[in-house]
């Protein structure tokens, strides 16, 4: 499963399909939720791989090289900076990540002309050229090349998108955010990070988040009226036909949330779909989404309808 942030990412948009929609039953929107959370987390898990296929390809031509029958001495003694970045090499070499793709079925085999061709692309652009070049190394220049090349050639990889829609044609409408996470995943890797540390965004728990999932659709689908109202009559000025669709959808979740997950702090709440909204509603929703929930969470603590315990006390 895919942590919390995205999981909510995941309501969100099946909330904005069936509201949108005259004739989705809810039963189906959570169906084809937990199909969208399954193939995100298989693309997630593809995209990864990508990394290790590209690093074999690249041993193979380094050693390809060493035996042609007049090498030059940079064939002999090559520039091996991308095939040992270490970052790389922890993607390469995951025991874990190999299993857990085992486990789902998820494999490239058959693929090798695939990534030798996307291997020339990258070897050939002045990006990588530059990045072997460098005097000095170091994690971070290794760490901003990988996230560079993974932006430039793989997540935006024409022949990659290609398999994943012969796959499935729904695949590719859950693409951009899969690569999102393998980005993210890649930024957050340090050089004290332990081994899989890439792996340390997806969820532990897959039955506690199923729940959550779960819960948060049917509860923000069942209270939908009352919290509309609510966020009517503190939005000052605004009709509820006129608060962004994307912005009411947020907010009906994260008035959902604080009251039926007794275990999150309120603070967490409002983060996460401040943070979301930058994401997917307008320039001034940030500002907007805050002010009226703050409102709202003052008034819902004050009458009970919030009552946290646990980790839920916490900043709340």
């Amino acid at each position: 499963m895919l942590n919390r942030r995205y999981l909510r990412i995941k309501v969100y948009q099946s909330l904005y399909a069936y509201w949108q929609s005259d004739s989705a039953s809810a039963a189906r929107i959570e169906k084809e939720l937990f199909t969208g959370i399954d193939r995100t987390y298989d693309l997630f898990l593809s995209l990864l791989m990508v990394f290790g296929e590209l690093r074999h390809i690249a041993e193979l031509r380094i050693e390809e090289r060493k035996k042609k029958r007049l090498p030059t001495p940079e064939d002999l003694d090559p520039n091996r900076r991308f095939v040992d970045n270490p970052l790389l090499l922890d993607l390469a070499n995951s025991e874990r990540l190999r299993l857990e793709c085992d486990r789902r079925r998820i494999s490239w085999v058959g693929n090798h002309e695939l990534f030798s061709k996307l291997w020339r692309e990258v070897e050939a652009s002045p990006e990588h050229q530059a990045y072997m070049a460098e005097a000095e190394g170091g994690f971070r220049k290794d760490q901003a090349y990988l996230i560079r090349m993974f932006a430039d050639h793989i997540a935006n990889s024409e022949a990659l998108q290609e398999v994943f829609d012969a796959r499935s044609i729904y695949w590719l409408e859950d693409l951009d955010l899969a690569a999102t996470l393998v980005k993210r995943a890649l930024e957050q890797m340090s050089e004290k990070s332990e081994r899989d540390s890439f792996l340390a965004d997806l969820s532990q728990d897959p039955k506690e988040e199923q729940e959550f999932v779960t819960t948060l659709l049917r509860r923000s689908i069942e209270f939908s009226d009352e919290h509309e109202k609510a966020i009517a009559d503190k939005a000052s000025n605004w009709e509820a036909d006129r608060i962004a669709y994307s912005d009411m959808i947020l907010m009906k979740m994260a008035l959902t949330e604080v009251r039926f997950f007794d275990q999150i702090p309120v603070k967490v709440t409002m983060n996460e779909y401040i943070e979301i909204a930058k994401a997917y509603s307008t320039p001034k929703s940030k500002g907007f989404i805050n002010g009226v929930l703050d409102k709202l969470f003052i008034e819902m603590k004050a009458d009970g309808r919030i009552r946290k315990v646990g980790r839920g006390l916490l900043e709340s």
